[in-house]
This record gives structure tokens, C-alpha cells and sequence, in this order.
């Protein structure tokens, strides 16, 4: 017995300048037009393709890789919050098994991240030395959904301040080498020189992005290397500087700056037409389930709501290459009561979560 037609009316924010009054969801999959009979239920409010978070980890904790019965609760926390397509950033567990479940947003992994010895959080990353790099960029290539997660700086205990972890020649070889087995890079980057670096390398993305200046400004708009700025996490650079200001007043400094401009930052990034995604770092730190504090992050940064909703939703899903609200499209969408055009605080606070046409959320629900 077929489910029922679902018809969404109000306001169907399809893109930044196509809104439509309803969209029907059959069988799954979403139809422009009204289907020819069939139960209908209906639903009114304010409606965006699936939310993305385009850089989470999920099976990651502050320790490491966890279960799967944990891993499922990171899956399901997103979902509930309305973010239906996941680029995973780098995760020691292995959870393709997320990708056979029905239920759970869609996952695109980037394997393991790859990191520089004893350059990186414990538990995480494959930790190798640059002579090796070129080999392993090869191995997460073939084990991820087409994307490669780098660590591209990190505290440099002999040098006392963030440290690039890849010679240029090495780090460009490497990338090349993604490239020809069908991937992109994204790379972990919070100070200045990493990112001088991927950019002459070559890189897709960089996550964080925080040691942005003017000349990789305009760098990265000229190439159009594509930014995440999580900045709900660059809120704990205070706490990662007080850790480390005892040993390493530096590097302690060096991050409050960084902390201190990341809006002026991302509005310079985003003035200059470097394409900027929504992503919360969740996992590892922070818990998941954060994609609307981030838009409204965003929103701090000078973007007007439209912006943020796209950096979230049709804007990130076409960089990912996944459809958004289109003809014979799997039915993933998020719907509100209020606009979240006026106020993009409405999207804490999801109507209705539907995900391959099956709605995983009532209305009052809050996650």
C-alpha cells in the first residue's frame, strides 16, 4: 500500500530567487505538480531543502572513534535538527553502514583524517611524516565518498606557535594525487602560512579558515577554494589559548587574535566571492545537532538570512553535487512555522524533518 501524497503550501524556498507556493512529496520523491488522486495530508509553513553540515564527525568523540550504538545518536541528532546531508570531515570509525539506513541523513565521508606525528588531537588521524603523505592521500581517496580531510597546521611545541605540518612540493604531489582518483581536499587550517600553502598546492576547501589575510583573500577567490568556517566551534579558541598559554604564550596570543577577527574574517571572505558553506565541527568537541547556530553565526558576518539559508541548504548541496527541492528528487526537506527569512533563530526549531519522503518529526517537536 503506498504512503500518503504529502502536500507541503506556504512558502517552498527552493533557491535564492525561486519560491513556490506548494510541492507535493510521492511515493518519496518530490513532484511540482499535483498528483492525480491518492490520501493527501497536508502541511503549511515555511519549507527549505534538507539542511547540510558540511564538516561533522560522526563516530568521533574527544577520545576517538566510538560505537555504533553512539555513532547512530550522533546520525540522529543531526537529523533531528534538520540536517539531512552530512559531509563527514574525517572520522577514525567506519560508518559506511550509516549510508544503508533509511532512516539517517545522507553521509558523504572523507575517511581518516591525515595528520602530521604527534601533530594532532590523540586517537584521530593517521599520523605519518610528509614522505608518506602521497600514499595515504591515495589510500583515504579510495576509502572515503570523494573528499580527503589534511591537518594542515598545529601547535608546534618547538616553535611554541601553530606550525605548517607538509612541505609545499609534497603537499602539491599529494593533492594531485587526489585529483586523479576522483577526489577533492579539505584540510584542517587555523593559521596564516597553511593556508598560503594548500592554496599554491592546490586544495578544494579549507575548514576553519581562520588565518584568511587579505592576500589569500584574494587567492582563494581567484580559485575559488571554498571555506567552512565552524564558527560555533571557533568559540572554544579562548579555552584551546588559556590551555596552552602557560607553555606556550605564543600560540595563546596568536589564537585570540584569530578568535578576535573571524567575523571580519569571514565578511572579507564572503565580500571577495569565496564560497562559504555551513558546517559545525560537531563531534571530537562539540555535540551534534548544531547546523542553525551556525547559520546564524553566519549571519553575524554581515550575510543577510537568504545567504545563510543557502550556505545551509541549495548552495551546499549543489557544491556537494546533491539535488535539492527538484522533480523526482528524494523528498528531504525541513519545514517551519515562522520564516526563517525574517529570523533565522525559526531554524532552531523545526516544524517538520522529512527525510526521503518520511516525516521524522511532529509538530511542537523540538530536538
Amino acid at each position: 500500500m503506498s504512503s500518503p501524497v504529502l502536500h507541503v503550501k506556504g512558502q517552498v524556498l527552493v533557491g535564492p530567487e525561486e519560491v513556490l507556493d506548494e510541492v507535493w512529496v510521492v511515493d518519496g520523491r518530490f513532484s511540482l505538480s499535483a498528483p492525480t488522486g491518492g490520501d493527501v495530508e497536508t502541511v503549511h509553513g515555511y519549507a527549505v531543502p534538507g539542511l547540510v553540515d558540511a564538516h561533522c564527525h560522526v563516530g568521533l568523540e574527544a577520545h576517538g572513534a566510538v560505537d555504533d550504538a553512539r555513532a547512530e545518536e550522533h546520525a540522529l541528532a543531526e537529523r533531528d535538527a534538520g540536517a539531512l546531508l552530512l559531509r563527514d570531515a574525517g572520522s577514525p570509525a567506519d560508518t559506511r553502514w550509516v549510508q544503508e539506513r533509511e532512516d539517517l541523513p545522507r553521509l558523504i565521508r572523507a575517511g581518516r583524517h591525515i595528520a602530521r606525528t604527534r601533530r594532532y588531537l590523540r586517537n584521530f588521524a593517521w599520523e605519518i611524516e610528509p614522505e608518506d603523505l602521497v600514499e595515504y592521500v591515495r589510500q583515504e581517496a579510495r576509502n572515503g565518498d570523494g573528499w580527503v580531510k589534511l591537518v594542515g597546521d598545529w601547535i608546534d611545541r618547538e616553535t611554541g606557535d601553530l606550525g605548517v605540518c607538509w612541505p609545499v612540493d609534497v603537499l602539491t604531489e599529494a593533492i594531485a594525487a587526489a585529483h586523479e582518483e576522483g577526489a577533492r581536499v579539505t584540510a584542517h587550517c587555523f593559521g596564516e602560512q597553511s593556508l598560503v600553502d594548500f592554496a599554491a598546492a592546490g586544495t578544494d576547501c579549507i575548514e576553519h579558515a581562520t588565518g584568511l589575510t587579505d592576500e589569500t583573500i584574494e587567492t582563494f577567490a581567484r580559485q575559488q577554494i571554498a571555506i567552512v568556517p565552524t564558527l560555533v566551534n571557533i568559540d572554544n579558541f579562548p579555552a584551546f589559548a588559556e590551555a596552552g598559554r602557560g607553555k606556550f604564550p605564543t600560540y595563546a596570543d596568536h589564537m585570540m587574535d584569530l578568535y578576535e577577527r573571524r567575523f571580519e574574517t569571514v565578511a572579507k571572505a564572503r565580500e571577495a566571492d569565496i564560497p562559504v558553506y555551513v558546517g559545525t565541527d560537531a563531534g571530537g568537541q562539540l555535540p551534534h545537532g548544531l547546523v542553525a547556530q551556525e547559520v546564524e553565526a553566519l549571519t553575524r558576518t554581515g550575510m543577510t538570512a537568504l545567504e545563510a539559508i543557502g550556505a545551509a541548504t541549495w548552495s551546499a548541496r549543489a557544491w556537494l553535487g546533491r539535488p535539492g527541492i527538484e522533480e523526482g528528487e528524494s523528498a528531504d526537506l525541513v519545514v517551519y512555522r515562522e520564516d526563517p527569512r525574517a529570523d533565522v533563530r525559526t531554524m532552531a526549531a523545526p516544524d517538520k524533518v522529512i527525510l526521503r519522503g518520511v516525516s521524522h518529526r511532529h509538530s511542537g517537536a523540538r530536538g
